[in-house]
């Protein structure tokens, strides 16, 4: 594996459909180590069928996804699930398992995949719910956390065998602005703390700004601006703007295609 480039992970003219419906239509982008970069976009725009590139659960009909320099569409079943180890996922509905406690939550990864005695793994699970403020709610069923509460175990659950690549998917979405804020600020001081890269996918753009060091934005299946983070308050790029000042029309129209409006008024003697 490469453990040398600058970069983590690199996509290079990718491309991808559902049937006919073509989603992804070569995207290009890199994610260096050690930063966090957000892909944002509006929703059904190909963030998602994005991600699922990243750990090879769908393969692109043309183009590649790399990472640590290796080509994840290229590899077996057993060099994919030793890849996946070294990636974390927070989901957007957490998916912790209902059934276990939190702290079985955490231990889950560690027993599976390692061989580590159970007086390690259990210091290891203390470290990681410390780390994002819920130690003492270890013993707690999933169905007893609030939903901010939720995020942070998901949260702690991506971080619990210390992969090299963490990815937010929405790690936004329903919080209040309490636990919106505290889990954004998790995610910019875990990376720093822990040198990992992070990929924040979301639609949340006040948010993501605020924590992220480079954004894409990508709209019908192609990366349509990228820079810095600072600078994108200020864009003139007419996707950008309207995205991050939240205007209703623009870019993305409000209306969905159409032709004559005049023409759909006229009544024809079509049964409806």
């Amino acid at each position: 594996m490469d453990q040398t480039s600058k970069n983590l992970v690199e996509i290079s003219d990718l491309h991808f459909a559902y049937g006919k419906r073509e989603v992804l239509k070569g995207i290009n982008l890199s994610i260096p180590r050690g930063k966090i970069v957000a892909i944002l976009g509006v929703s059904g725009c190909g963030k998602t069928t994005l991600l699922r590139h990243f750990g090879g659960q769908l393969r692109p009909s043309r183009g590649a996804v790399k990472f640590m320099g290796q080509v994840v569409h290229e590899l077996n079943n057993d060099e994919l699930y030793k890849m996946r180890l070294k990636m974390g996922m927070m989901f957007q509905v957490s998916g912790l398992f209902t059934d276990l406690s939190v702290y079985d939550n955490l231990a889950f990864p560690m027993r599976e995949h390692t061989d580590l005695p159970e007086e390690l793994i259990h210091d290891l699970v203390l470290m990681k719910l410390h780390a994002v403020g819920l130690r003492n709610a270890r013993n707690l069923m999933p169905s007893e956390l609030s939903g901010g509460m939720e995020r942070r175990v998901a949260l702690a659950r991506a971080i619990a065998t210390d992969p090299a690549l963490i990815i937010y998917d929405e790690p936004f979405a329903g919080l209040d602005p309490i636990s919106l804020n505290t889990i954004a600020n998790l995610i910019r001081r875990l990376n720093d703390a822990l040198g990992v890269t992070s990929v924040v996918v979301t639609y949340d753009i006040s948010e993501s700004l605020k924590i992220v060091d480079y954004v894409y934005f990508i709209h019908d299946g192609k990366v349509v601006a990228e820079g810095e983070a600072a600078d994108m308050l200020d864009s003139k790029n007419p996707f950008v703007h309207q995205f991050v000042h939240s205007e209703p029309d623009g870019p993305v129209s409000f209306q969905y295609p159409s032709g004559s409006y005049a023409e759909d008024l006229e009544f024809k003697g079509t049964a409806i």
